[in-house]
């Protein structure tokens, strides 16, 4: 073996293999800001959405760079499924590693239409099929306890209250519960305008509830939250005048959670998937639980109805004679 390579390569040969690598890396890192930018402006996901993209993909480019490999000429299955099980190694969960997938494939796709690449090396490989999670929901009990702990006496309070009313009103997700202005919602006519994933825009109908105390926290507390600022469109503000972050919310849910003595994990999630099953469990039709969702998909709406199927059980088995009197708990007769 010649000295200062392996396997038989000089240590020029080496060293030339590195700076082609590194140029490659080089190059696919600059073609992620392309994708990125094309995830973002021409396809309009989310900011969260197109910042999971960029971490994914960037991880295996770190990956690709510390194995000394050329993501672009070195670009096969074998270093995909070898990225794949270097995060299972990892300790990485499957729902990780399947996302990491589809981002990838994402990538690989855009790249070879927009002919930076030859060809797709992901383009016939299989995202692993992965046990659906239930949705967790709270009961109705839980839910009115949360809603009745804010006070209304104060901007904060009138604030919460309103957001809560409306979270669980309408089913919004939280991203789109804090991007509302306040000519999104339509008090007279009882509805709001919401833009979801996609930019895909969406008008969703309000209860009564939710209009009173939106019309209190607009009328009255709202622009206490302002006195000395300058007026903005943001719906919810914080003690600043701007407007509330995911993480401001999330920190008010789990003090209002907490005030109500709500000991079930709870998120801004939870009220989403409380409002879908509510509905359902009280004969909602599916296709309108699905627009009010904004799923683009009904097989995703559909994850709800097997929700209220093991509640009916529960409430069968509790309330049912023959099942109380025998003992019976699921069993086949």
């Amino acid at each position: 073996m010649p000295a200062g390579g392996p396997a038989g390569f000089s240590r020029t040969d080496v060293e030339g293999f590195r700076e082609r690598n590194k140029k490659g890396n080089l190059r696919m890192k600059q073609h992620l800001q392309q994708f990125v930018h094309h995830l973002a402006v021409e396809r309009g996901l989310s900011r969260n959405t197109v910042e999971s993209y960029e971490r994914d993909l960037t991880g295996f480019l770190d990956y690709a760079s510390r194995e000394g490999l050329d993501p672009i000429r070195d670009s096969d299955r074998q270093l995909i499924t070898a990225y794949m099980l270097h995060l299972r190694q990892q300790g990485k969960a499957a729902s990780s590693a399947a996302r990491a997938l589809v981002s990838l494939r994402s990538f690989y796709r855009f790249l070879a239409q927009e002919r930076l690449i030859e060809r797709d090396p992901s383009r016939y490989m299989q995202s692993p099929r992965l046990p659906r999670r239930l949705p967790k929901a709270i009961t109705v009990e839980e839910v009115d306890r949360l809603l009745n702990a804010p006070r209304t006496d104060t901007p904060q309070g009138a604030r919460d209250k309103a957001m809560l009313e409306l979270l669980y009103a309408t089913g919004m997700r939280v991203s789109e519960l804090i991007g509302l202005d306040v000519g999104d919602v339509n008090l007279r006519m009882g509805y709001v305008r919401c833009v979801g994933k996609g930019s895909k825009e969406r008008i969703i109908p309000m209860g009564r509830q939710a209009i009173l105390h939106l019309e209190h926290y607009l009328t009255h507390m709202r622009p206490k939250l302002l006195t000395g600022r300058h007026a903005q469109q943001a719906l919810f503000i914080n003690r600043s005048g701007s407007r509330l972050t995911r993480q401001g919310f999330w920190k008010i849910i789990r003090k209002w959670a907490d005030a109500a003595g709500i000991r079930t994990p709870l998120s801004p999630h939870t009220l989403r998937h409380s409002f879908a099953t509510h509905l359902l469990e009280n004969g909602a039709d599916l296709r309108a639980v699905q627009e009010m969702l904004g799923h683009a998909d009904i097989s995703t709406t559909q994850i709800y109805t097997h929700v209220t199927r093991v509640r009916m059980k529960e409430v069968y088995d509790l309330a049912h004679p023959r099942a109380k009197r025998d003992g019976i708990r699921g069993g086949r007769t």
